[in-house]
């Protein structure tokens, strides 16, 4: 019965993995994006330096996908406009696209916070359900 239990919510848990690692990576952009700006205007660090301080953005920075569908496309566009152009032309694109990844970011915690619990719970409580049905 603690099996059935258990592997349920498991599942909850692997099925809520992908939010958090959706609010990680959007947090470790946004923070990216800002120690960029910073760099450019007061540093000459090379990209993989700031991107080694993370734990995904180096895999990004090397074009690797850490995130599916939409919002790999939206870090894929990003990352290849990084470093192609003159420093204010590069300060001016991470203003302009510091809005856009806060309010990923903004949304991807949201999400988190509101369903990784309710995947944990909704598994848990259909294990009991399983449990006392078999019992």
């Amino acid at each position: 019965m603690c099996a059935i239990i258990a592997a349920t919510t498991s599942i909850g848990v692997i099925l809520s993995a992908d939010k958090k690692r959706r609010a990680q990576v959007y947090t470790e952009l946004y923070e990216f994006n800002e120690k960029m700006l910073i760099n450019l205007k007061f540093g000459r660090m090379k990209i993989s330096q700031i991107a080694a301080q993370f734990r995904y953005m180096p895999d990004i920075v090397v074009g690797k996908r850490v995130l599916g569908g939409e919002d790999g496309r939206f870090i894929d566009e990003y990352i290849k406009n990084i470093g192609i152009s003159n420093s204010s032309s590069q300060i001016d694109y991470l203003n302009e696209r510091r809005n856009a990844i806060r309010k990923n970011m903004e949304e991807s915690q949201n999400n988190y916070k509101k369903y990784s619990s309710l995947y944990i719970k909704i598994a848990l409580m259909i294990g009991i359900l399983i449990a006392v049905l078999l019992a």
